[in-house]
């Protein structure tokens, strides 16, 4: 093939001929699942064994995050947690179900639980999965680290930046290990174009483009009655007050894409959603991971009326302190373009999905990497250049972390940075002018109006306290 001519190479293509070693590094064999056998833990010692709590038993926890876990032996989820008491009993039944499975006998070991702090406060549990609305993940994170509980929680980080720094901050406090659900981490190809990137096979990195997946709008929906098998009041947690109707929440049939993902109440649409994916594999690449962009404008459409009111059409961009641009947007193609002096790569999930009712970006192929010229992707990393971390499986990485105690692929600083950069590219959309962001302070220069983006205003019931709060409010 001539030099300038590209090379295309599929998901499927791109794991045959990593493991038949076509991409000569050690570093592309680390992208496969591996199951950790019980005999590596000791196979009848119930004391080696990592006992969790599932918080959230909605889509993703159900064919996500709990087969990510309950696939290795060495841990066991032993307990369910939702403010929909048919989703407990529901999830009760399928972990239930899995062990009886597994074991070959009939298995009913699985506890429920419709308060979350009811299950933090069971001594036999170890570790936590959050799969929650994002309005939940940091107040959770922080209860949980300060519970002694381990934690895998699901991407973004946080719904704004100050519940971030409070949730990373508890995170560092505690010393416990805390995984984001940034899974793409644990995917071949996107370390790969990491690596790749980060050792100048593309030149001197300019420019990064992220494409995103898309949300529509949606109908005004009527105000409906609280289904009795709901606690919605806990369900809306720390945000305010808002009338009951399904599109809202979740299905209450069926575990089909839930409404609140289009709701900015509770998150800030596929900017975050699949912007913490490209945005933190970018980071990762750009080896900007624990810091931000210093400058941040761009604009969105919003829909005017309706339910759902997450952006759609945008486009944002960033710069660096380093000099690399970023632009974000949902009509560039789904996945993370780095182009450079010398040529550029593309990365992207291919045709790889996490669940059924994922979005349909603009424009989906099936590429998993994608670059100017053959040799960028047959190139060999040599054993003197930069390797990146290797995760094989992003929820078994969280479990041998919890063994080890090493910082997992994706800890929380890491996360909340990443979701940060995406929070910053949503202040973009909101305000008509170029916004200067201060990566340490985190804080933006000289602009009150864009410094009271950075968080919300929390009903006092919900509302993050953290043990260090505590003490320091006692003490004044």
């Amino acid at each position: 093939m001539e030099p300038d001519k590209k090379i295309v190479v599929t998901r499927r293509k791109f794991l045959d001929l990593s493991a038949k070693g076509a991409v000569a590094t050690t570093a592309l064999l680390g992208g496969f699942p591996s199951i950790v056998p019980a005999s590596v833990f000791g196979k009848n010692a119930p004391s080696n064994r990592i006992n969790i709590g599932a918080i959230g038993v909605g889509r993703i926890s159900r064919t996500h995050d709990m087969p990510g876990v309950w696939q290795y032996d060495n841990a066991l989820i032993m307990a369910v947690c939702d403010v929909d008491s048919k989703r407990v009993e529901e999830g009760k039944q399928l972990v239930n179900g899995v062990y009886a499975k597994k074991t070959g006998k009939s298995y009913d070991g699985v506890k429920g639980y419709g308060d979350y702090r009811e299950l933090l406060a069971n001594k036999d549990i170890d570790a936590v999965l959050i799969s929650t609305p994002d309005h939940w993940h940091a107040p959770m994170v922080v209860h949980a680290v300060e519970a002694g509980k381990d934690v895998y929680m699901q991407k973004p980080a946080s719904l704004t930046i100050s519940e971030g720094r409070l949730m990373a901050d508890a995170v560092k406090r505690t010393g416990r290990i805390m995984q984001v659900g940034s899974q793409q981490r644990s995917t071949t190809q996107f370390r790969y174009a990491a690596e790749l990137v980060r050792n100048g096979r593309i030149g001197k990195l300019k420019t990064v483009y992220v494409g995103l997946p898309g949300d529509p709008s949606g109908e005004v929906e009527p105000e409906m009655p609280i289904p009795k098998n709901l606690n919605y009041d806990m369900w809306l947690g720390t945000t305010p007050e808002v009338y009951y109707t399904e599109k809202r929440v979740h299905p209450q049939v069926g575990y089909d894409r839930p409404g609140w993902l289009r709701c900015e109440q509770f998150g800030a649409g596929m900017i975050t959603g699949w912007g913490s994916h490209h945005i933190d594999c970018s980071h990762w690449a750009m080896d900007t991971e624990y810091t931000g962009p210093i400058e941040i404008w761009g604009k969105a459409d919003f829909p005017k009326s309706g339910l759902w009111d997450v952006h759609g059409i945008f486009r944002t961009e960033a710069l660096y302190e380093n000099g690399v641009h970023m632009i974000v947007s949902n009509e560039l193609p789904n996945g993370i373009k780095f182009e450079g002096t010398d040529g550029w790569i593309f990365v992207s999930r291919g045709d790889a999905s996490v669940t059924a009712s994922d979005p349909i970006a603009k424009q989906n192929a099936a590429k998993a990497l994608d670059a100017s010229d053959p040799k960028i992707i047959t190139s060999v990393i040599g054993p003197n250049e930069i390797h990146l971390p290797v995760s094989k499986e992003h929820h078994g990485n969280w479990l041998e972390s919890i063994v080890s105690r090493k910082e997992p692929i994706a800890p929380a600083e890491v996360g909340h940075r990443s979701c940060s950069a995406c929070l910053l590219h949503h202040a973009a959309m909101k305000l008509p002018r170029k916004l200067y962001w201060d990566p340490k302070k985190e804080q933006f220069k000289n602009d009150p109006e864009a410094n009271k983006l950075l968080a919300r205003t929390q009903r006092s019931a919900y509302a993050i306290k953290t043990v260090a709060s505590s003490k320091t409010a006692k003490s004044r």
